[in-house]
């Protein structure tokens, strides 16, 4: 997606080769992250929320007649004058679609930030898909990897991304049926109306939506001053200020009303919304993405907005 403020060069087909094969190269160490930052996330059963087979206590509620007596809770149906049936969480899996953006503005790394955008967005990716695989969930990646249900899914995922091609945007989901939860990871720096047309229709399907907005430190503090040029790495347009400081107000209040405005509109379709910080741990965004998988409310601590 479009890039606000960095300071980089465009995109030719040469340097896209070369970010492909520096994408190669950075997906172990990625991967490794992943792990061990997954294994610091206490995973547990990742039950649907839902009265159903399963291993967990869900609730109490009245027997019915016709129902099996083998699962009345008769301790529960002592305290009074009704006969309790003790329900199950639906522990049943179901496909989770994860994607992050490697688009070019997601190279970028500042002072500011422990890695870059798209090093970042790829660790919490495979971390999910560690946790998630460790639950019994149907893993995919939409126009990357079919929906696979296996422990190994980390591994999997992460050597399809090594090959897949370098594109900018949203992903493609017509290939996405029946009722899914999607996780899209990405820095979202084009203007909130233009990401909500794409994630508009994904909402009217009945996908229920998590998106994680990674930025870096630099993009929202603004933290340049003086003659600085600032180049968009995938349009190439470039634009120079002399005392680039004067801008940044300007810069920052469209910068935090963008996402603002992204956060609303996505909460308004139901969805979820996580801002993340590449000068943040890790962990912070997995945790807060898994709790709203799980279906229980999440505090952000993230520094972004739930």
């Amino acid at each position: 997606m479009a890039s606000i403020g960095q300071i980089v060069r465009p995109t030719s087909g040469n340097d896209a080769l070369s970010r492909a094969r520096s994408r190669a190269a950075l997906m172990p160490d990625c991967l490794v992250e992943a792990k061990r930052i997954a294994n610091t996330v206490i995973a547990g059963w990742h039950g649907r929320r839902k009265r159903g087979i399963g291993e967990n206590f869900w609730q109490f509620r009245p027997y019915t007649e016709g129902e099996s007596l083998s699962r009345i809770d008769w301790r529960r149906s002592a305290r009074d004058d009704h006969t309790y049936i003790r329900d199950h969480e639906w522990e049943a899996a179901h496909t989770i679609w994860l994607w992050a953006d490697l688009s070019p503005s997601m190279m970028y790394k500042s002072t500011y930030g422990h890695a870059s955008k798209e090093s970042r967005a790829l660790v919490i990716m495979l971390a999910l898909a560690e946790i998630l695989s460790r639950s019994g969930e149907r893993i995919g990646c939409p126009g990357v990897m079919e929906p696979v249900s296996t422990r190994n899914a980390a591994e999997r995922l992460a050597a399809a991304l090594m090959h897949t091609p370098l594109e900018g945007g949203l992903p493609q989901t017509a290939m996405i049926r029946g009722w899914s939860d999607i996780v899209l990871i990405g820095d979202f720096l084009d203007d909130a109306d233009s990401v909500m047309s794409r994630i508009g229709p994904l909402a009217r399907r009945g996908l229920r939506g998590h998106v994680i907005e990674v930025a870096d430190p630099a993009e929202e503090i603004f933290p340049y001053s003086g003659r600085t040029e600032f180049s968009d790495p995938e349009t190439g347009s470039k634009l120079i200020a002399g005392r680039a400081e004067n801008l940044r107000d300007d810069y920052r209040r469209a910068y935090l009303a963008r996402r603002e405005n992204l956060g609303q509109s996505l909460r308004h379709l139901g969805w979820t919304f996580i801002s993340h910080r590449t000068d943040r741990l890790a962990s912070e965004a997995l945790v807060a993405v898994h709790m709203y998988l799980s279906g229980m409310p999440a505090r952000v601590a993230s520094g972004g907005q739930p």
